[in-house]
């Protein structure tokens, strides 16, 4: 006869950002899950590697669950990749941090009980985490975007685009833009010259709220590529409609979806992997299918 799981109490650990530990509703829905009956023992980050090393030396637990915002989910993956498949505990999130991109891509609640209790009687499934040369990230990777804020959307688009792609545009235009020299290159084709900024998505959005990759699905097997080349004032509308349409032919925005990607640069040019800056020259990006699972909502839109 089989045994039924839920009979027996789940080891589940909860490794939580410090910077977020004195968050009471947290600690109110702790308590009342252990009143419940479920054993959860928490381990509070103090500095970076901390949470990766909680995975590594957690054991055999039922369930992870990764208390912060998208730079402690991006480490406490990077501690799960480094376990063997089969020894990778399912993962839940509750979302602390700022932007919280994947979790709310994924419509995991931003309420502290509510994603806690979806955490333990959720249903998990299987998601694609995505590589870049030796690291790991499960919501997007930005390449070539500088941190500075210098150009503004004009509001006339904000009427052409709608408010969502609007966000985007916003987004593509306040970055700091550094074009690079380099290529690109997929499956299919390769561009060269003064390379695209590019942003690669496993999840939808990044950068707070902007939805740069609305057709990604985490469980496709696929990456998500938006490619933006240099836009002229005057080619702003032109820009705009690609952007509503995501052609992979655009003339300054493209989009493609695809198993992996590769970019080479003449120069080590800023990549940001789940909200965690780095710099790489040569980099090649790709999809690891059905690598984690992940406990989402029944409606996850992902």
């Amino acid at each position: 006869m089989a045994m039924d799981t839920r009979s027996r109490a789940k080891r589940i650990q909860l490794i939580l950002n410090g910077k977020a530990a004195g968050n009471d509703a947290l600690q109110t829905a702790i308590a009342r899950q252990r009143a419940i009956g479920h054993t959860i023992e928490v381990r509070v980050t103090l500095e970076k590697g901390d949470a990766r090393r909680f995975v590594a030396e957690a054991g055999e637990v039922d369930l992870l669950i990764a208390a912060g915002g998208d730079g402690t989910l991006n480490e406490v993956v990077h501690g799960l990749m480094d376990l063997s498949e089969v020894a990778r505990p399912v993962l839940g999130v509750v979302p602390l941090g700022t932007a919280n991109d994947f979790a709310t891509g994924c419509g995991i609640p931003h309420d502290p009980e509510q994603a806690l209790a979806l955490c333990m009687e959720g249903k998990e499934v299987p998601v694609d985490v995505g590589k870049a040369n030796e690291h790991w990230f499960l919501n997007a990777a930005s390449i070539g975007f500088g941190a500075e804020i210098t150009a503004t959307t004009p509001p006339e688009l904000k009427r052409v685009l709608g408010p969502a792609a609007y966000a985007v545009m916003g987004a593509i235009l306040a970055m700091n833009v550094h074009h690079y020299r380099g290529r690109l290159t997929l499956p299919d084709r390769e561009i060269a010259g003064s390379g695209p900024v590019a942003i690669i998505g496993n999840g939808r959005q990044a950068g707070g709220g902007a939805q740069v990759t609305p057709r990604a699905r985490i469980n496709d097997g696929l990456l998500d590529v938006l490619a933006v080349r240099e836009i002229p004032a005057l080619a702003l509308l032109t820009a705009a409609r690609e952007l509503q349409e995501l052609s992979p032919d655009g003339e300054y925005i493209s989009y493609w979806q695809t198993p992996w990607a590769e970019v080479q640069t003449e120069e080590v040019i800023p990549v940001n992997l789940d909200g965690e800056p780095m710099e790489f020259s040569s980099v090649r990006y790709e999809a690891v299918p059905r690598a984690i699972r992940l406990i989402v909502p029944p409606n996850c839109p992902l």
